[in-house]
């Protein structure tokens, strides 16, 4: 299917609808959820951490010599385990006379620190104040640390130095749930996506079903099989049908009146022309209007030609318009070759017609189709010597009927003048005659054509293309 038809295509403009809303909506639902479940581990992971640090901060005293010490352990026991990932750590930052000083890291910090002392940024949060940052633990972990600055009394009631509290704690807790998470969430909503897409699927192909309903009732139409749209079809497109079978019965009549007005004008017409043959075969036992007459026979048989040809072409335009029609090969072939033989009988001609299947159909009229073949298989009498071979080829929609003579056949050039598309009838060569020409016209009226073509016999071959429908 090419890029335009594409774009025509309703089964593809809603499949492409549906999928672009189903991936956009999956795709956000997928970006909410992480996003959401993400800003939660973070929001619980850093509620940890403060946790900790108020615990740090509860269970920090000065000793006798002025050195912090806890007056009870942490309680989450990852704090007790070397490189667990959670870790805390108290830092000197002042004297206690309040002189500044350099800090003293790591005074005091947990188990799980181990030998590790964490570099923190110099600037201590001012009493009070949580800071939050991010620094490089041990075995190259990123923490996410909180801290705050406090201020202890001795054992003897006075200020001493301020003293740095730490919170810290590998990101690798927050980033592995929001990880596993994902990878569960993509996979689930790929699942749900994949269900919706097969739900869409789904409802394309049963919404579209009538629509393959209508084009199997058309195509029964135009194999002749139906004379109209026949089926159970629901209420959105019934209006379509009756209106397309309102058309239909409107060509019918259409032709119906084309074939009487054809018939009236052929009888009209005819009875003059008969009456002035008659008067001039008359006038022609008389020397004295003996030429006249001759003129009037010549006139008066290609007036008749004339008729014969344009109401054929007419009558044939009308009837190829008309669906539904339909004309078994076998017996009409078979029935014209009959009429030939005994026509031509005193030449002794030897047909061969080749095994043509019963189940093959012209489409279109009866009489049309004698006339073509007629006209062929008279034209290949006239000229053969002694043998005409009759043979069918069957192609998806179409047939080619191959007339064979064992006569002189006729030049390249010949057989461009005898078959000429789109020539009036008046202006064709002399001596031509009309046969092959109204075989053409007729042909092409039904979407084929005919061909002249050497013969394996040694004359001419006609090929004659139809349209044609195979009963099952």
């Amino acid at each position: 299917m090419t890029l335009s038809g594409l774009r025509k295509s309703l089964r593809i403009r809603l499949l492409a609808g549906t999928l672009f809303w189903i991936a956009a909506s999956i795709a956000l639902a997928g970006w909410g959820l992480s996003n959401m479940f993400r800003q939660h581990v973070a929001s619980q992971f850093h509620a940890e951490l403060r946790t900790h640090l108020d615990q740090l901060t509860a269970h920090i005293i000065l000793d006798a010599q002025g050195r912090p010490v806890l007056t009870q352990p942490m309680s989450d026991p990852r704090l007790g385990r070397p490189y667990s990932g959670y870790y805390w750590q108290i830092d000197q930052v002042e004297t206690s006379g309040g002189a500044a000083e350099a800090p003293t890291q790591g005074q005091l910090r947990s188990r799980s620190l181990w030998d590790h002392v964490l570099q923190v940024p110099p600037d201590a949060p001012k009493d009070g104040e949580i800071h939050q940052h991010r620094v490089m633990g041990p075995e190259n972990k990123m923490l996410s640390m909180v801290e705050r600055s406090v201020f202890l009394n001795d054992t003897s009631g006075e200020k001493t130095g301020k003293l740095r509290l730490i919170a810290a704690a590998s990101e690798s807790f927050m980033e592995e749930p929001v990880a596993r998470l994902n990878s569960t969430l993509w996979l689930a909503l790929g699942v749900l996506g994949a269900g919706m897409v097969l739900a869409a699927l789904v409802q394309v192909v049963v919404g579209l079903a009538p629509l393959r309903s209508l084009r199997t009732a058309l195509a029964r139409v135009r194999n002749g099989e139906s004379q109209r749209l026949e089926g159970d079809f629901p209420g959105e497109i019934t209006p379509l049908i009756d209106e397309f079978n309102t058309v239909l019965g409107h060509n019918a009549e259409v032709v119906q009146r084309a074939r009487t007005h054809a018939g009236n004008l052929a009888h009209a017409l005819k009875t003059p022309l008969s009456v002035l043959a008659n008067a001039a075969h008359a006038s022609g036992m008389n020397p004295e209007t003996a030429k006249l007459a001759r003129l009037v026979n010549e006139q008066v048989s290609v007036a008749r030609k004339h008729v014969d040809y344009h109401l054929g072409r007419a009558q044939t335009a009308a009837t190829e318009r008309v669906p539904g029609s339909r004309t078994p090969l076998q017996p009409i072939l078979e029935g014209l070759v009959r009429v030939m033989h005994r026509i031509h009988a005193d030449r002794e001609l030897q047909f061969h017609v080749d095994s043509i299947p019963a189940s093959l159909d012209f489409r279109g009229e009866a009489q049309d189709l004698q006339e073509m073949l007629g006209n062929l298989l008279d034209n290949a009498c006239k000229w053969a010597s002694r043998t005409i071979s009759v043979s069918v080829r069957i192609a998806p929609g179409t047939f080619t009927i191959l007339i064979d003579d064992d006569g002189p056949g006729l030049t390249r050039e010949q057989r461009a003048s005898v078959v000429q598309r789109g020539v009036r009838a008046d202006e064709k060569t002399p001596g031509s005659g009309l046969g092959l020409s109204i075989v053409d016209d007729l042909a092409r009226l039904y979407g084929g054509g005919v061909e002249l073509d050497d013969s394996p016999l040694g004359g001419l071959r006609a090929a004659l293309t139809l349209p044609a429908h195979t009963r099952t």
